[in-house]
């Protein structure tokens, strides 16, 4: 004899709503939120109100004694302090020193004339070249002096704004994280043990070398809208990758699938807007223009100007930022997939 079900018991609203949405769910979602206000006050913090500040200067001033004296004081005392100025031998020196990148700019003063020649390095930043030319003019214009501005690492004509340098590292950027996310996700965040943590690593530089010259490529031979070595550009790409992908690979590694969210604050909320892409580092406010150099896109962003337009300078310090995050992310990783590895071995459970 069948005997029918009795009717379904009808579950509570509270009972839905807790399988619907789960404490964990909860809590990234919360964590959204953060990270989305997070978000908006760092790019509207850093690139609401661009000014140039302290902006590294040099003044070579041949003539009388105390002259050039004279007006390193007088454009370091200018109405908000746009200027850092510092007194070098001469035109070549003042030259030499931008494309070095230890300055921005420069003013080298005509003792026979009244027109003055300002030196300046669109390809460090087209933005910071023009409020130079416009901060030296007016000043130059109060003591009845002109000034005829020379361009001495200009920024190619298809890169406009230089801004090709700035995407093209946050286009490595994302590479690396989203790359390490779907690794981390395909099979767990927490690798089960240090040689599954070892793969990881091993995919992501393989990921990072392909993805590094892949950007090259786009932004060189096809578009043509950065110059410099391919070569330098290839290797660039790929430690920028795998410096994001690493970092990434390791975060998950430890807090699980937040970790994600930990690498976006880092890269896109921190990186990218302190990265002195629309606007270069001495126009940020301080502490964007603080954090930039030791981020991923700053140092990118830094790195692919330098092999652009400057020949390659001024590549040891974000090569050393980008290498730091490398070696901290692997070491990490490999340390959370032992230690994961560990535990489950003293559980008895197979690997």
């Amino acid at each position: 004899m069948s005997h029918s079900a009795g009717p379904a018991t009808r579950r509570g609203l509270g009972a839905e709503l807790r399988d619907a949405v789960t404490l964990r769910t909860t809590l990234l979602v919360i964590g959204a939120l953060a990270l989305q206000i997070l978000f908006i006050a760092s790019y509207v913090g850093a690139l609401h109100d661009p000014k140039a500040t302290h902006v590294p200067f040099g003044v070579a001033a041949p003539g009388p004694a105390g002259q050039s004296e004279k007006l390193v004081s007088r454009l370091n005392a200018l109405s908000g302090d746009p200027l850092d100025a510092r007194k070098v031998a001469d035109a070549e020196e003042a030259r030499h020193q931008i494309l070095e990148r230890k300055l921005d700019g420069a003013l080298v003063v005509n003792p026979e004339g009244t027109t003055d020649q300002l030196l300046v390095a669109s390809g460090g930043g087209t933005v910071l070249a023009t409020s130079l030319e416009r901060i030296v003019t007016e000043a130059e214009a109060a003591e009845d002096r002109q000034v005829r501005t020379v361009d001495i690492a200009p920024a190619s004509r298809e890169d406009f704004n230089g801004l090709s340098s700035f995407y093209l590292a946050v286009g490595w950027c994302v590479g690396g994280y989203l790359t390490a996310s779907l690794l981390a996700l395909s099979a767990g965040e927490r690798p089960a043990n240090g040689r599954r943590a070892a793969i990881r690593l091993a995919c992501m530089a393989l990921y990072s070398v392909a993805g590094g010259f892949g950007g090259a490529v786009v932004v060189g031979p096809i578009l043509g809208a950065l110059p410099g070595s391919l070569w330098g550009m290839w290797g660039l790409g790929s430690l920028v990758v795998f410096s994001v992908g690493a970092i990434t690979l390791a975060l998950e590694a430890w807090i699980g699938l937040a970790g994600i969210g930990v690498a976006v604050l880092i890269v896109v909320v921190g990186g990218n807007p302190s990265a002195g892409g629309a606007f270069p580092l001495p126009m940020l406010p301080p502490f964007w223009e603080a954090i930039g150099p030791a981020l991923q896109p700053g140092a990118g962003t830094w790195g692919a100007r330098s092999i652009a337009y400057f020949d390659g300078r001024a590549l040891t310090g974000p090569l050393l930022v980008l290498a730091a995050w490398a070696v901290g992310g692997i070491l990490v990783t490999l340390a959370a997939g032992l230690y994961s590895g560990a535990r489950e071995r003293s559980r008895g459970l197979p690997r």
